[in-house]
């Protein structure tokens, strides 16, 4: 499996069998020329995980591809037709099994602003990107979690708590785009991960093996 990271939330998956592409938003670039996609995936409706202009022009240079969304999400996005999904659903797409995980929700901001919908999305019960909430993978041993490194949910004394529950072989840092410096949280993730977990901080638009 390869992935290559294009920025913040958006990460290209190739499985060998399946191209899949998360989260194409607004502090993601690079993704904008790709072809040859089984399915974009969309985690929740926030504008840095999903780009309705860029995601139309994705749609049209790959017209094969599914378009996997949350139900609201489905719904802000106009004339797009999206299959939507939620937690428990087990999808086919390309030749890669796709499961919908976590609780459902966002993680919480503020008391005050309400929840949004959210998915995890388990690639072939190896890879997990968990959007933005802490989403238990629903298998004993991952190999790789797309960790959450800064947000106005996040603290990284959570974001490694969360590592060290989940234990994976390894860790890429991802949703860095609100950081000045993410390489702080990255060294925090080193320093106090599980020691079996290794950290693979991947350039931006490289592919790398995981």
């Amino acid at each position: 499996m390869h992935l290559t990271h294009y920025g913040h939330a958006c990460v290209l998956v190739d499985t060998g069998s399946a191209r899949l592409l998360f989260d194409p938003g607004t502090f993601s670039t690079g993704f904008e020329g790709l072809d040859g996609l089984d399915a974009i995936l969309v985690t929740h409706q926030h504008a840095d995980h999903v780009d309705a202009d860029r995601l139309r022009d994705l749609l049209r240079a790959n017209p094969d591809a599914a378009l996997v969304t949350d139900g609201q999400t489905a719904g802000r996005l106009d004339g797009v037709d999206a299959r939507t999904a939620a937690p428990g659903d087990v999808l086919a797409l390309g030749g890669a099994e796709v499961r919908v995980v976590g609780s459902g929700d966002h993680a919480r901001i503020h008391a005050d602003i309400p929840l949004v919908a959210n998915n995890g999305y388990l690639v072939d019960g190896t890879l997990l990107h968990p959007g933005d909430a802490y989403v238990p993978p629903g298998v004993d041993e991952l190999a790789t979690l797309l960790l959450p490194t800064g947000a106005p949910w996040l603290k990284v004394s959570e974001a490694v708590d969360y590592l060290r529950a989940v234990a994976p072989r390894t860790v890429v840092p991802i949703h860095e785009g609100t950081l000045a410096d993410p390489a702080l949280h990255y060294r925090f993730f080193d320093q106090l991960g599980p020691d079996a977990t290794t950290l693979l901080v991947a350039d931006r638009a490289t592919a790398v093996a995981v």
